[in-house]
């Protein structure tokens, strides 16, 4: 059956000839350093002690404030993160530097995103029962790509051995919902059979180690997910894609300016707001109402309530939101088992977060229980999937 046009935010599974779709595997790769928040701490104040230093005569006048330190305590309390993961330790921990290292590579071997993905598209393809030749297309979706060209999609598609189609696109942290959204008219419309879904995040690339309501937030990742129709499933963790909705509303309060249009404009090369930038404060207080709503407005969408939801799996930014979020669609404080969370472990992965959550917290769950999939973030974006657990 072919579309016909929806408009943003619309959702797809209502009428019973779109159902038939279903989320049969799902894959995690990260890489192996391993920060701490006391060592990641040790590095901000080291750098924070020799600025205050270094300008300690502008800093007795007045003309400029001392930067404050931070703290293991603070970092836990703020964000509920203890440890993150990340692929150059070295570099982030160095007070003089503050960035992860990662060399540029030849044209012609695999980019970093890439190996990302692809090790995690392994992992998801073997959880489904899956090969290449049973997969037409691939979508790597993430808050922050590479490069502009040649897609990172491509790349991934080649090195698997798929033939087909492959694409990027990116949503910011909602960048794996709205994928599956997308996968699903792909689907749907006859154009594929089985889509592959990638969300490689390396956000130590663009998060500001040197500010400190962030320098904790971020760890590198990558997801994969494989969607396709019931009929060829054969996966032993299978859920039913029951519906996908998405929402967007334009806001400037999470926002990264870098782009290939900052050499015409070099007086801003290497400002901050090039990398991760973050008002805090109005994002909690917008973002919070608007996903609580959108997700409970989707579930009454399908005549589903609180009490008929077994598990939320919600995207991995920050442990006070989330904990907002879940009593919020549940009425109540949802239970450790109800509303997981993964953030202590690997911190923020973006588009990744959810996934590594529900790739942990989705096999215990019985045939006939649904959960709710929600990732959102810059933009404002949000994107809601309703999954209910196979036999």
């Amino acid at each position: 059956m072919v579309l016909g046009p929806r408009r943003l935010g619309q959702s797809i599974g209502k009428d019973k000839e779109l159902a038939g779709l279903v989320l049969s595997g799902t894959g995690v790769f990260v890489p192996p350093d391993k920060i701490s928040n006391n060592e990641i701490v040790a590095s901000f104040n080291a750098y924070v002690h020799q600025y205050n230093q270094d300008h300690a005569a502008a800093i007795a006048s007045g003309s400029l404030k001392p930067l404050l330190e931070s703290s293991s305590e603070f970092i836990v309390r703020a964000s509920g993160i203890k440890n993150r993961y990340v692929l150059d330790k070295a570099g982030i921990l160095d007070p003089t530097l503050l960035r992860p290292n990662i060399p540029e590579r030849p044209n012609d071997e695999i980019s970093v995103m890439a190996e990302m993905a692809v090790a995690a598209a392994r992992e998801a393809l073997a959880a489904a029962e899956k090969k290449a030749v049973d997969i037409d297309g691939v979508i790597v979706s993430c808050a922050v790509l590479q490069r502009a060209y040649p897609s990172i999609a491509i790349e991934v598609q080649n090195a698997l051995g798929i033939t087909g189609f492959g694409f990027d696109m990116s949503v910011g942290c909602a960048s794996a919902t709205y994928a599956i959204h997308v996968a699903r008219g792909l689907i749907e419309s006859g154009g594929a059979r089985a889509i592959l879904i990638c969300n490689p995040e390396i956000l130590s690339g663009h998060a500001n180690f040197r500010e400190r309501d962030s320098h904790f937030l971020f760890g590198d990742a990558c997801t994969a997910i494989v969607v396709e129709k019931t009929e060829n499933a054969t996966g032993i963790n299978v859920w039913e894609i029951v519906s996908s909705k998405l929402k967007a509303q334009f806001s400037s309060n999470i926002r990264n300016n870098f782009g290939f249009l900052n050499r015409c404009a070099p007086e801003g090369i290497d400002k901050p707001d090039k990398l991760f930038v973050q008002q805090g404060r109005k994002v909690f207080k917008e973002v919070l109402p608007l996903v609580s709503h959108f997700i409970q407005e989707h579930l009454n969408e399908h005549g589903l309530g609180a009490t008929d939801i077994q598990r939320l799996w919600l995207h991995q930014a920050n442990i006070n939101m989330n904990k907002f979020v879940a009593h919020k669609v549940f009425g109540r404080d949802p239970t450790e088992s109800e509303a997981p969370n993964v953030i202590g472990e690997y911190a923020n992965t973006s588009s990744a977060g959810a996934i590594i959550c529900f790739n942990q917290h989705s096999a215990d769950l019985k045939a006939g229980d649904h959960g709710v999939l929600c990732t959102f973030g810059a933009g404002y974006s949000a994107g809601s999937v309703i999954l209910k657990k196979l036999p």
